[in-house]
């Protein structure tokens, strides 16, 4: 059983299962979103695999993200005990500037591209408001830069093509404003873990009494945080140790088995109560599992995949601009089954050259100013 100390240490080290896990995650949702844009039925890969298998595999998405908020909040959770022995010592200006330092970059960078490209005039750009309504780019940057842009997707649809992935940052840093502070007030582990033991059984319920309100179910506040929360309690539980059984390739498989048949059998409209809960609980066994031995990426498909996760949060943001120009470029209506056969790599290398430029250009050397290191 591994000691604090030891579970620090192994925090510290870059760990691949988590980066693979991410990679996972974030090619879910790419996969999900070039099939909204480019359906994928009259195409060899339905013929080869069938067409319910790939829809099955398309639809749930946003169970990627699922994956996402849970690995974030043990992620964030076990740094700030990395830097902080006790979790009332948290340091909030600290903990704010490394958030600031790692979202703000990518998203200003992602809102400023996003209006050059409408003004230029291309239309997927610009905003649209299945009410007949209108809201103004000043209005949706405002919804990205102060997170509510699931707010807004909630009152007024999907207002932006490449703009609306913020919905999920806006979940998770409205989550990171409190959670410092809750550090603070509660001063204790036991009682965090009751805090957040709420939020968990909170997120099924939200869900359960918004059965019709895609808005509310998929991107509302309190529809998401539960699973932020189990990654945080999986954090706090897995520092305590005891759970080197998790590692157990029988329960590991078993697991990834469980997460698997949700993700497959039933469309997350269908599976929203309890399905992103067991989701995120899944994940976060993952993620303890984890800490025992971290794996070495000897395979290629392991390596990429992990190569994905480290390139996760710029992959995310800026995906869809690469395929809001692909379906500007190349209307759906006009590519074949071969066509979108040939977009659909293209999109994915595309994507990850993408994030790769801006990781290693960008994001990456303005994290480092803003971090003062």
């Amino acid at each position: 059983m591994p000691s604090t100390d030891c579970h620090d240490r192994m925090l510290t080290t870059h760990n691949p299962r988590i980066d693979v896990l991410r990679g996972i995650a974030i090619l879910l949702v790419l996969f999900h979103h070039f099939n909204i844009a480019y359906r994928l039925e009259e195409t060899w890969l339905a013929d080869v695999f069938g067409w319910p298998a790939l829809r099955a595999l398309a639809r749930n998405g946003n169970y990627g993200v699922t994956i996402f908020f849970a690995i974030s909040g043990f992620l964030i959770t076990s740094k700030v005990f990395q830097r902080r022995r006790e979790i009332g010592q948290i340091d909030l200006a600290g903990f704010y500037r490394l958030r600031i330092a790692r979202i703000l970059p990518c998203l200003l960078l992602l809102l400023c591209l996003v209006d050059l490209l409408a003004m230029a005039g291309l239309t997927i750009f610009q905003n649209r408001v299945v009410d007949g309504g209108s809201v103004s780019m000043w209005r949706v940057n405002l919804a990205g830069v102060a997170f509510h842009m699931n707010v807004l997707i909630a009152r007024h649809g999907w207002v932006n093509y490449a703009l609306g992935v913020l919905w999920s940052l806006s979940v998770e840093e409205v989550f990171y404003l409190v959670f410092p502070l809750a550090c603070l007030v509660l001063k204790s582990e036991r009682r965090l873990l009751v805090f957040m033991a709420v939020i968990i059984v909170v997120g099924p319920v939200y869900r359960f009494a918004h059965p019709g309100d895609e808005g509310q179910f998929l991107y509302g506040y309190w529809a998401c945080f539960d699973s932020i929360a189990i990654g945080c309690c999986a954090a706090i539980f897995s520092r305590r140790g005891g759970f080197a059984w998790l590692n157990h390739p029988v329960v590991r498989v078993a697991v990834g088995l469980s997460m698997a048949v949700l993700y497959l059998a039933w469309p997350i409209a269908q599976s929203k109560v309890l399905g992103c809960t067991v989701m995120a609980a899944g994940t976060a066994l993952k993620l303890v599992a984890a800490q025992y031995r971290p794996a070495r990426c000897t395979t290629v498909v392991c390596r990429g995949l992990a190569a994905c996760g480290r390139l996760s949060y710029e992959l995310y943001l800026f995906h869809l601009i690469v395929l809001g120009l692909m379906r500007a470029g190349f209307p759906p209506q006009t590519i074949s089954g071969g066509g979108k056969m040939v977009l659909l790599p293209a999109y994915f290398m595309i994507s990850a050259a993408l994030a790769q430029v801006i990781s290693r250009a960008f994001s990456a050397p303005m994290n480092r100013i803003i971090r003062g290191t």
